[in-house]
């Protein structure tokens, strides 16, 4: 079963932490320094808030799958609406190791498919930090400036 994600750059952790855990009204299922995580069941929902992004705001969108079945699925989804694939397999990031691909949307938003493996102790592997390259955080890539583009060449509109 699919799980909707949600990732949004906070300034103060704290504050949010304290606001959501009331919108919620359930604890984060992980708090660290930098990072909150709520697993949600109704909605079912994976909602997360860090400090680690540029700018406040959403971050990216996403797709929580049970297995890697429908991590397949996700990507042939991808692939049928002409989307640019960035694979990344299996990586660390959000303090987490997962098998995981990127898709970027028409107005730019990146989209994350991912199958968690199992927790990990830091943020993120150090080859997907900050850089000016555009990714905004060990996790999302920002389109564009990584090569992902918004629309494959040659395409129609609407």
């Amino acid at each position: 079963m699919k799980r909707f994600h949600l990732h949004v750059h906070v300034d103060d952790l704290a504050a949010s932490v304290a606001f959501y855990t009331k919108l919620f009204a359930a604890d984060p299922t992980r708090v660290e320094a930098d990072y909150a995580k709520w697993m949600l069941d109704d909605p079912r929902v994976n909602f997360a808030i860090s400090t680690r992004g540029s700018r406040s705001g959403v971050d990216h969108l996403g797709f929580q799958v049970d297995d890697a079945s429908e991590l397949a699925e996700l990507s042939e989804r991808a692939r049928a609406a002409d989307m640019a694939l960035l694979d990344q397999g299996e990586t660390t990031c959000c303090y987490a190791r997962s098998d995981k691909h990127w898709v970027v949307d028409p107005q730019g938003i990146a989209w994350e498919h991912f199958h968690t493996l199992d927790s990990a102790p830091v943020y993120g592997e150090s080859r997907h930090e900050p850089s000016s390259k555009g990714a905004t955080s060990c996790c999302a890539p920002s389109g564009k400036p990584l090569g992902i583009p918004v629309k494959p060449a040659g395409s129609a509109c609407c």
